[in-house]
């Protein structure tokens, strides 16, 4: 078995964005395009070199291919042990799991999350640090500079091994861990949650559910834990099956994508509870009957009944933090908890720090993403597991459970608009001009709204002091309600325009009113302000959620 040094040129456009290296299935088929990108994780990660290594994916379109390619050349680049799921697969909340609880000295995780897949559609890969989480700026930018000035990579000169029979092999002078995928995740969801109150729950034969896996990877984890340990009747995972194309839909859990769980719950007949996850396992919806839970109504209601959890009542909450277009529902939470909110960018990777420093218990983003010490990624099936034991313990439906919540803590009404393929060119005008007027906007009147501050959000670290600027366009009116634009880095084409409103109600006789009634006045603000329709040629987003 020889290893081969192959002289490469560098490919323009390898940098990294907020979830790591995204692109088209067909460029990342390029001959050498993964190649070069994959030598530059082991050029500029030396603990590696010897150490051991977590590979798995979500199961789309060149998942199997690109998984053989990266341990080739794991291989030829001296890394001693690789533990890969079985077939190549492992959603992402599993790779954190896995790498954490073997102590890897990384991973690399093949996803591109919530976007489409297929021959024609969209592939991804990022590595993971030793802690289980995305890798931070700097190592992302180290990785990017590399693949700049790269102009070779090894690998090795040998067949395809077999990635669908558990257990160890060799390649070349690695070991190859093939494992059960779920096992280890499983494991610690048991540790987490009260598994004996939730099978009482789907035992009272009063209760309904069905969970969505999207025919992505949470499907096998949504069976063994649901159907095989909790009890639930067969059947309540619905598309389970992961597919390489996701059955042909888009395997994002939104009220959009995910239309056909959403239709289940509708009615005097809907089901109780209804969850959906999406292409790596990351994301979460969560829905009642005739009710839609919120991603930030979620994460707050989450902090605030952490103490009826069993997995999290032995240690006090020590903060919790949500990216900054997510709304500040949680902040309330944490006020009356007396514990620090931070507000971070958007990305996963930012609540790394802070979750190692023991800084934040839970941590969650709008974008329908919620999670907790227990992993460094954000986790769907964690998320809708806390909300069955929630539900176990306080017996009583969905809709209840956050209304009273906001009777408790105000609500804070809360939509985001997806202008996508947006021309990029004309976005980057519209953002540009926004920050323009930002120092004028504060005290002015728009549309009977006055704006307190305005600004571009801009991070430091509070654990290793590194800055993050221009992290998005936030606009604030006195009362409580925002708008924030910012442009998306999780696509493949074109750009993305992402407009966030949030009108926050302290009146509980104020808070059943219907969601886009009460964000009109603000829609229209946030048209007017930074003139979408003119800059963008769009008179509709594509996508409401």
């Amino acid at each position: 078995m020889q290893i081969l040094k192959t002289n490469t040129t560098p490919f323009d456009g390898q940098r990294p964005g907020t979830s790591g290296l995204r692109k088209k299935v067909k460029t990342f088929k390029q001959p050498h395009y993964l190649e070069n990108f994959v030598q530059a994780i082991f050029d500029t990660q030396g603990d590696l070199v010897g150490g051991t290594l977590v590979v798995g994916g979500d199961g789309r379109y060149y998942n199997r291919e690109a998984t053989q390619i990266i341990l080739r050349i794991a291989a030829a680049n001296g890394v001693a042990h690789v533990i890969v799921g079985q077939s190549g697969l492992l959603s992402t909340p599993a790779v954190s799991c896995v790498i954490r609880k073997y102590k890897a000295h990384g991973g690399i995780v093949l996803s591109a999350s919530h976007n489409p897949g297929g021959p024609d559609e969209d592939f991804g890969i990022k590595f993971n640090t030793a802690n289980g989480g995305p890798a931070p700026e700097n190592v992302t930018e180290a990785i990017y500079q590399r693949t700049t000035t790269i102009n070779d990579f090894q690998t090795l000169e040998t067949t395809d091994i077999d990635l669908d029979k558990i257990g160890t092999l060799q390649l070349h002078e690695m070991q190859v861990e093939i494992i059960d995928p779920v096992t280890d995740y499983a494991e610690l969801m048991q540790s987490l949650f009260d598994f004996e109150s939730i099978r009482n729950l789907f035992e009272s034969g009063s209760f309904s559910m069905r969970f969505d896996a999207m025919h992505a990877i949470t499907g096998p984890y949504a069976c063994r834990i649901l159907e095989e340990m909790l009890g639930a009747p067969s059947g309540t995972v619905i598309n389970g099956t992961p597919l390489t194309d996701f059955g042909g839909g888009h395997p994002d859990p939104n009220l959009v994508h995910a239309h056909e769980i959403v239709s289940m719950t509708q009615g005097s007949n809907g089901i109780d509870f209804a969850a959906a996850s999406d292409g790596d396992g990351d994301r979460n919806m969560v829905l009642g009957q005739n009710f839609f839970v919120t991603p930030s109504d979620s994460l707050a209601v989450i902090v605030a009944n952490y103490h009826l959890i069993s997995g999290y009542q032995k240690d006090k909450i020590k903060g919790v933090a949500r990216s900054m277009p997510t709304s500040q529902a949680v902040d309330h939470v944490a006020d009356k908890l007396g514990i620090e909110c931070f507000e971070t960018p958007t990305g996963w990777k930012f609540f790394g720090n802070l979750l190692d420093a023991e800084k934040i218990t839970f941590c969650g983003e709008e974008s329908f993403g919620t999670g907790s010490n227990h992993v460094r990624e954000k986790d769907g099936l964690w998320a809708v597991l806390f909300w069955l034991n929630l539900l176990a313990v306080k017996k009583q439906s969905v809709a209840t459970i956050v209304q009273e919540h906001w009777r408790e803590f105000g609500r804070n009404y809360y939509t985001r608009y997806d202008y996508e393929g947006v021309n990029k060119e004309a976005a980057t005008d519209l953002m540009q001009q926004l920050r323009n007027k930002l120092a004028s906007l504060p005290g002015t009147q728009i549309q009977n709204h006055t704006i307190e501050y305005a600004d571009d959000f801009s991070y430091t670290d509070p654990i290793d002091n590194t800055v993050s600027k221009n992290q998005g366009v936030r606009i604030g009116f006195i009362g409580g309600s925002r708008i924030i634009y910012r442009l998306s880095g999780t696509g493949t084409e074109g750009a993305t325009l992402r407009v966030y409103l949030e009108s926050y109600e302290i009146d509980p006789e104020k808070q059943q009113q219907a969601t886009a009634g009460v964000m009109t006045p603000l829609i229209s603000i946030a048209q007017e302000l930074a003139q979408i329709t003119q800059k963008t040629g769009r008179t509709q987003p594509t996508v409401i959620t």
